[in-house]
């Protein structure tokens, strides 16, 4: 069986330079989209192949020079930094020192050409068999700003109150950010910067990936939170591979099949489960991560599936007493993450046997010499049932073949090595009798490649006629898109066409001088229509029928509007603001003192016609006169104000005298 497995849990893109230079204008790249079955070619350019790796995030880049893709280690650092999450970037023929790639896809059984698409296809296979390194610029730290969202000038309120409001949303969601994080149960850091009514900032550095984060990027408000994954100091490769070291694997078996592995010193490694998957499958997943020395299950007797998962790999078995409890299995694993009971009832099995192999693993490695293999030792002890004693002087006899024989008189042997002759010719007999076995296997391993080759053959066969119906299926969808996508314009179309109608009756009852104005719209005039009293809305407004001096204005919502929004609307010069809504004071004071009439809308009957509406001249020209009126008592008033305060001055200035 391959040690090697598949790194293909989605897709695969395969990179080759096609034409031209990163470091030029306009590089292309042949580039190979491989899910496990369908291969799909194109050649497309830098920005396009960005573009598609922001869009499909693949499992990962495959290439056979990772400088084909950034001009130097400054853009490969931003070009990693880019990647989607979940997004690998794998140089497949090596890490400091890469070989060829013919080289490499010859010694894995790829096929390989020279054509930049056919290395682009050799690098998305390799790298789905799990060849090549993966090249890292980040740690697993990551870093969480909270921080202001807009500056604390003024905007609307008092300085002192607008600058105590942002500090408060940032203290706020700082608050809420570190909640999240302590549900996730990760482990972090924080830095928080105090400032008038909040915190200014909080930082935040997590022993997480962003992938892993319960927080994301955004910005609301007053509020801006930033995710920055924290930087090696150099280029690092990372094998995808694993070191397949010696380890105690717990199987829980079942509709669902779970395994957890750890290692001798009671390291819980990794844990999985799946309720598709097969015995094959369950074997490779393991054979990736470890050698097992003992196979354990958390009931007894052991389970028949658990016994075949043992017997595959030649590994000692584990089992309790007795039916180990709920609580007890609970309690054992509390420390250690997992998906479902499965996983739990798994582990607690790995762990358990662990622990009552712990005195005979540290026995074994108190009596080994320094820099020989203890799993390599602590397997034949355990799994093998051979004395520590016996495979030493095995592997020193296997040490000394090489070296020069000397002549040595003869001596009586003691009772372990006459045990160990004796061992050793039953090993003899065993083994002539596995090369019997093996011939019979291959017997059978004949008969099942003939039997999988059949298969395969019916398997292809049926996988292009799915492609096929799979094709048909699309093609219809993209027709009923495309037909129902032709309807909607047809509706948009017509209602464009009213609009336009009810536009151009609007267009003219705005020109005076238009001739076939109709004697029934004399006394009406048009209104322009601003939703809020902003500046946004009022340039929007602008934009779509124009603000000309002596219009109308009508501000649905006039509220908050402050000095420059104010200054926006008089440059306009509007003949009177209709609004609905109170208006700010400074707002107020700067249309009073540009002599632009204010009044309230519900004053006015106004018949609304999409953006635009029209209103009775007669009913414009009350309001008018109503703003008139209690313009000249506001003088009268301020000039009274004035008058009173400069008595008040006056006298205040003879008592001081």
């Amino acid at each position: 069986m391959s040690t090697r497995t598949s790194a293909l849990d989605a897709v695969v893109f395969g990179v080759d330079i096609q034409s031209g230079d990163v470091r030029g204008d306009a590089p292309s790249y042949a580039l190979v989209v491989y899910d496990g079955e369908d291969i799909t070619r194109d050649v497309v350019s830098h920005r396009k192949l960005r573009r598609l790796i922001d869009d499909e995030a693949p499992a990962i880049v495959a290439t056979d020079n990772m400088y084909e893709l950034a001009a130097d280690k400054d853009q490969l650092i931003h070009f990693l930094g880019s990647l989607p999450t979940g997004t690998k970037l794998v140089q497949v023929t090596g890490s400091q020192q890469p070989e060829p790639l013919s080289r490499v896809a010859k010694r894995h059984g790829i096929p390989y050409g020279k054509d930049p698409m056919q290395e682009a296809e050799a690098a998305a296979r390799l790298a789905a068999h799990n060849v090549g390194y993966e090249v890292s610029a980040f740690t697993d730290t990551t870093t969480v700003k909270v921080s202001r969202g807009r500056s604390t000038g003024s905007g609307g309120w008092s300085e002192d109150r607008y600058t105590r409001r942002i500090h408060g949303s940032v203290k706020k969601r700082a608050r809420e950010v570190e909640s999240e994080l302590e549900d996730a149960n990760l482990a972090f850091e924080t830095d928080i910067r105090e400032a008038y009514g909040g915190y200014a900032n909080a930082v935040f550095t997590v022993e997480a990936r962003p992938a892993d984060l319960p927080v994301s990027r955004n910005r609301s408000g007053d509020v801006r939170v930033e995710i920055e994954r924290e930087r090696r100091d150099g280029i690092e490769f990372q094998p995808l591979a694993k070191r397949r070291d010696h380890v105690v694997v717990g199987i829980d078996p079942g509709t669902t099949t779970a395994v957890a592995i750890v290692s001798l010193e009671g390291e819980v490694l990794d844990v999985w489960s799946s309720r598709t998957s097969d015995t094959a499958d369950v074997i490779e997943w393991i054979v990736e991560r470890g050698r097992p020395i003992v196979i354990a299950a958390d009931v007894t007797p052991m389970p028949e599936t658990v016994e075949k998962f043992r017997r595959s790999f030649d590994a000692a078995g584990w089992t309790p007493q007795t039916d180990l409890p709920v609580d007890e299995k609970q309690h054992r694993t509390r420390e250690h993450p997992y998906d479902d009971d499965h996983q739990r009832d798994a582990m607690a099995a790995a762990l358990y046997a662990a622990d009552a192999h712990e005195n005979q693993f540290d026995r074994i490695a108190e009596k080994l010499p320094p820099g020989l293999d203890r799993g390599e030792v602590t397997a034949r002890v355990v799994a093998g049932e051979e004395s520590v004693e016996a495979v030493l002087a095995d592997l020193e006899n296997d040490d000394g073949d090489d070296e020069e024989s000397t002549e040595h008189e003869p001596r009586e042997l003691t009772d372990d090595e006459r045990r160990i002759k004796d061992l050793e010719t039953q090993v003899e007999r065993l083994q002539s009798h596995v090369e019997t076995l093996e011939d019979r296997l291959e017997e059978k391993d004949d008969r099942i490649d003939e039997l999988e080759g059949e298969l395969e053959s019916a398997r292809r066969e049926e996988r292009k006629e799915v492609r096929r119906n799979r094709e048909v299926t699309r093609y219809r969808r993209k027709a009923e898109r495309l037909e129902y996508e032709r309807d909607e314009a047809r509706e948009e179309v017509e209602a464009l066409e009213a609009k336009v109608d009810r536009m151009k009756a609007l267009w003219k009852l705005d020109h005076s001088n238009f001739s076939d104005v109709s004697a029934e719209k004399e006394g009406l005039v048009p209104v322009k229509v601003i939703e809020k009293f902003t500046k946004g809305a009022i340039r929007e407004a602008d934009q779509q029928y124009g603000i000309a001096p002596g219009d109308v204005v009508y501000v649905r919502d006039a509220s908050g509007a402050g000095r420059s929004t104010a200054d926006l609307l008089v440059e306009f010069e509007p003949r009177v603001v209709l609004k609905d809504g109170g208006l700010s004071e400074i707002a107020d004071e700067i249309l009073f003192e540009h002599e632009i009439p204010v009044g309230p809308a519900g004053d006015v009957a106004m018949q609304e016609v999409d953006e635009l509406a029209v209103a009775r001249e007669d009913d414009v020209e009350a309001v008018v006169e109503d703003w008139r009126e209690r313009a000249t008592k506001r003088e009268l008033d301020k000039k009274a104000a004035m008058v009173d305060q400069l008595i008040s001055e006056h006298r205040a200035g003879d008592n001081e005298v």
